[in-house]
């Protein structure tokens, strides 16, 4: 393995990051009602750059990479934190669309999220991202699509024969309520012969959909709550029978290395962001940052970064290291942030100031994604690193503690 980037991959690092840092500043104004992202900053990042398009292939209009590129894309977004659907669009539903998605489904949509025209987002019933996408508990039994009972989504074929009908609602969706397309998990068949399928949603003039964004922590993360009833549907490939709890799952590893990647640029630029204020910031006539102290904190925060964008990338090249990379990668953008707050004294968690946004984003990215003691715990279940096995309730409930 050659982990040097190649000068496309560095070429990639740099043309983003010059792009992203005229595109904003860090995060949406107070009150903010619109998508919330800035459109023409997207329709640019996707024009001049293809930035959704990246990691899809070349035939459909993407530019061939792979999640490493993707992996770049996604820590310099996390520096940046403006906000944009990109880990809505392609972390999470351009991949599910790729390998599940029928040929005239995949030639018709995966153009359009290539050049930035469709955002995309994927609805999961039961408030939980994580064990959808297999990254706390194994989601192969699809409960938390409703199980076949009340609750969750649930999906019934249309009694003209053509198509599906929704009925259900998702609590949290990233970017729900501006997307342009649904990816809908729901529950079909009844309980007896229950399976979990996804199901393509076209949001504009969809009957029987409701759309409400949340007030959320993290306010360059929108959320928004998806009600469906009876709003036609779509199924996503030919195949009725296709495992989709499987594909939720890998994309949910490919998903943790991206998020991994974006917690550690967040992590080094609110790092950067607290070595300056330290080398202007005066105390008793001196810089704090001259004080041994804060050198001492300081440094442990930069190997601690440097640790985790090696397990970030690392999980980009093998993406089945990606619950473990993202378990890390939020530790240390949590311990980041915090710091961050503290070395700018008080006017580290004023709204005025850009601090806030890391620790809030830290926080957000593992409620959604984790928590990361449960993270750790399914990896090494899935490992079977423990002597009861991945079975074992007992040896579960011991590494979760």
């Amino acid at each position: 393995m050659d982990a040097a980037f190649t000068p496309e991959q560095s070429a990639i690092r740099r043309t983003l990051r010059a792009a992203l840092s005229r595109g904003a500043p860090p995060g949406p104004a107070p009150g903010d009602s619109g998508p919330g992202y800035d459109p023409a900053l997207w329709t640019r990042l996707a024009d001049e750059l293809g930035l959704p398009g990246l990691a899809l292939p070349e035939a459909y209009g993407g530019a061939g990479g792979g999640t490493v590129e993707l992996a770049l894309a996604f820590e310099e977004a996390g520096r940046a934190l403006v906000p944009t659907p990109l880990f809505a669009t392609a972390g999470l539903a351009a991949p599910l669309i790729t390998s599940l998605g029928s040929g005239e489904q995949r030639a018709a949509l995966l153009p359009r999220i290539a050049g930035g025209s469709l955002t995309a987002a994927l609805a999961v019933p039961g408030g939980s991202l994580a064990t959808a996408l297999g990254l706390t508990g194994d989601n192969a039994d699809g409960t938390w699509a409703g199980g076949g009972r009340a609750g969750g989504v649930q999906a019934r074929p249309a009694p003209e024969g053509d198509g599906w009908l929704l009925f259900g609602e998702a609590e949290q969706v990233l970017d729900g309520h501006s997307a342009g397309l649904l990816l809908v998990a729901a529950h079909a068949g009844g309980f007896a012969r229950g399976r979990t399928l996804l199901f393509l949603v076209r949001t504009a003039d969809a009957e029987g959909l409701a759309r409400t964004r949340w007030t959320t922590l993290d306010e360059t993360r929108p959320q928004a709550r998806v009600e469906l009833r009876d709003t036609p549907a779509e199924l996503l490939g030919d195949d009725a029978d296709a495992d989709v709890p499987a594909a939720l799952a890998a994309a949910g590893r490919t998903a943790a290395a991206l998020l991994a990647a974006e917690a550690v640029g967040a992590a080094a630029s609110a790092l950067d962001r607290t070595v300056e204020h330290v080398k202007g910031r005066e105390q008793f006539g001196r810089p704090i940052g001259s004080f041994q102290a804060v050198k001492h904190r300081l440094a442990d925060l930069y190997v601690r970064v440097q640790a985790a964008r090696s397990a970030a990338y690392y999980a980009a090249w093998d993406p089945d290291a990606g619950p473990l990379a993202l378990a890390q990668c939020l530790e240390v953008l949590r311990t980041v942030a915090g710091e961050a707050i503290q070395l700018h004294g008080g006017i580290g968690f004023t709204w005025e100031h850009e601090a806030h946004l890391y620790f809030k984003r830290a926080a957000s990215d593992e409620l959604l994604l984790g928590p990361v003691h449960r993270l750790r715990a399914r990896a090494a279940e899935s490992a079977g690193l423990f002597a009861g096995g991945a079975g074992d309730p007992l040896t579960r409930e011991a590494v979760a503690v």
